[in-house]
């Protein structure tokens, strides 16, 4: 195989950046043994370690081994207490009452240059980071978090209340968000904006050495509240170490050499070397590293801009010809190895509260070239075309689409863009077909139907496809006010079952959490949002 010049200067660089990761890491770990650092990569950089910028996997994925809020999901996506022991919900849905413990201690500090210091959390602390989140001076993107509230107060050291403008049933869930974590005035104002780099929480781990773009490095917090079931305190580990290789086919080698420990994604550089088709192991891997799947949440699709003036995607006939007309089981096995469930039920995807297996759009080749048939004779237009604007990542999975499609009768044609210019193009309502995902921001299944909501359209919402229908509308804003989950989950499927029969969308399939650990990684568990939670997790020596 001929290597060209760039490809040669980047296994150069690479070499040399490993060689310095190498040294640097085992500079900062010099006092641990393996066993007792986790090691993980994100080739993605962290922009900031101030919970406030929690916005993407990196940062919340570091966030979270710093810093605790009120309430916490268990990885059933539970809502159980942090550092709220205890919390009560008006009879009108509106006042939520959190009785805080009176033992959690931010993590201990040099107090401003000149000694160890730390002190216990109080309710007037999460005012303040409440205060802070809604500053437009900070300009957080999880300000919309609180845009629900109406005024919050810290009544005593120890009672924290929250009233809301109406009724929101997901909001306790949101606050189990990052940005809703607790941090302490003084540090915030001693450093200012600088604080992305000097953070203090209460979490299992505490900040060390952050060297950007490079590695990154918590060490355990000997004053964490939490115990396991045992009575030992957590967490286990001594220390993180993060990396920031920036080629995923590097990462994979590193992890196949066991210099890291966890691999959380499945790349097509290397899917093939790893998986079968089924989405198994292969018998090259099963001794030396592990695989656990599990649901996510998030949802793959293609969506229309239905505000858009092109003849094609104002047809209902059209868009549930083209839902109608791949075979998502297929696409699954071929080009994702079995990572993924096909979305023939809606566009709530499975591991949420409010998933049903209601009959969404599955493979019909027939019905499709009907229903294709059927918009040429009514329309007069004898080669109906459809645009998809897609990244890179999803080429194949489109370009799969594309063929299938033209063998129903219609005509693809892929536009490859890059993802900032697919972002801005979609909120402005340039792309006549996206290729989009939905991650949930918080566990409740009015997540995936906001993007649905008339009041929503961009830019000033997520509504990306301008979907409009009257009651679903009116089915949305009466979930608020519904106090048994049961119900508000069928006031949920009766909503999703209007995208179905409207098509705005081309459900994909509904995401997995795929990860891979070395042998002797323990305790590290699944949840449906994909979060590194780290406090339970250990490592068994190597012999």
């Amino acid at each position: 195989m001929k290597t060209n010049h760039l490809t040669t200067t980047i296994h150069y660089f690479t070499s040399i950046y490993l060689c310095f990761l190498c040294a640097s890491c085992t500079k900062s770990s010099k006092n641990y043994k393996d066993h007792q650092v986790f090691r993980y990569n994100h080739y993605e950089n962290i922009s900031s370690l101030d919970p406030a910028f929690a916005r993407d996997v990196p940062n919340i994925w570091s966030t979270n081994q710093l810093f605790n809020g009120l309430v916490q999901l268990d990885d059933s996506l539970h809502i159980v207490p942090d550092i709220a022991k205890n919390w009560n919900i008006s009879e009108d849905n509106l006042t939520y009452t959190f009785t805080l413990r009176n033992d959690i201690k931010f993590h201990k500090h040099v107090q401003f240059g000149t000694q160890d210091s730390t002190r216990l959390v109080v309710a007037g602390d999460f005012e303040y980071s409440f205060n802070r989140l809604s500053d437009p001076k900070v300009a957080s993107p999880g300000n919309w978090v609180l845009k629900n509230v109406a005024n919050y107060t810290a009544v005593n050291d120890t009672i924290f209340k929250i009233k809301l403008k109406q009724p929101f049933p997901a909001f306790l869930g949101m606050m189990s968000m990052r940005y809703c974590s607790v941090v302490p005035k003084e540090i915030v104002t001693f450093y200012g904006s600088n604080f992305r780099a000097n953070p203090i929480g209460t979490g299992p781990f505490k900040f060390k050495l952050w060297e950007e773009n490079i590695k990154l490095v918590f060490r355990r917090n000997e004053l964490y509240f939490e115990k396991d079931e045992k009575g030992r305190p957590l967490p286990y580990l001594e220390a993180v170490a993060i990396t920031f290789l920036p080629d995923k086919q590097t990462e994979f080698l590193q992890f196949a050499k066991g210099n890291i420990d966890l691999l959380n994604s499945l790349d097509a550089s290397y899917k093939d070397e790893l998986l079968t088709p089924s989405g198994k192991l292969r018998n090259t891997y099963t001794d030396k590293i592990n695989i656990s799947k599990g649901p996510y949440l998030n949802s793959e699709y293609l969506g229309f801009y239905l505000d858009g003036d092109k003849d094609e995607i104002q047809s209902t006939l059209l868009r549930k010809a083209a839902n109608h007309g791949f075979d998502r089981k297929k696409m699954i096995m071929y080009l994702k190895n079995g990572v993924g469930t096909p979305a023939v039920n809606g566009f709530i995807p499975k591991g949420i509260p409010g998933f049903t297996n209601q009959k969404g759009y599955e493979y019909n080749p027939a019905k499709s070239r009907a229903l294709i048939k059927e918009y040429i004779a009514t329309s007069g237009n004898k080669n109906p075309t459809l645009h998809i604007a897609t990244d890179g990542n999803y080429q194949s999975i489109c370009e799969f689409i594309q063929r299938e499609l033209e063998k129903m009768g219609l005509t693809i044609i892929v536009d490859v863009m890059t993802p900032s210019t697919i972002r801005k193009k979609k909120w402005s309502g340039e792309l006549d077909v996206f290729r989009a995902s939905w991650i949930a921001d918080y566990p409740d299944a009015e997540n995936f139907l906001s993007p649905f909501y008339s009041k929503n359209f961009t830019p000033n919402g997520p509504n990306y496809t301008h979907f409009k229908n009257e009651t679903f509308d009116r089915l949305y804003e009466e979930s608020f006010s519904i106090k048994d989950n049961k119900v508000r989950e069928q006031n949920y499927a009766k909503m999703d079952s209007i995208i179905i029969a409207h098509a705005p969308i081309i459900p994909l399939y509904y995401d997995q959490v795929v990860r891979f650990t070395q042998k002797n990684v323990k305790g590290l568990t699944n949840n449906p949002q994909n979060f590194l939670i780290l406090k339970r997790v250990w490592k068994e020596e190597k012999k």
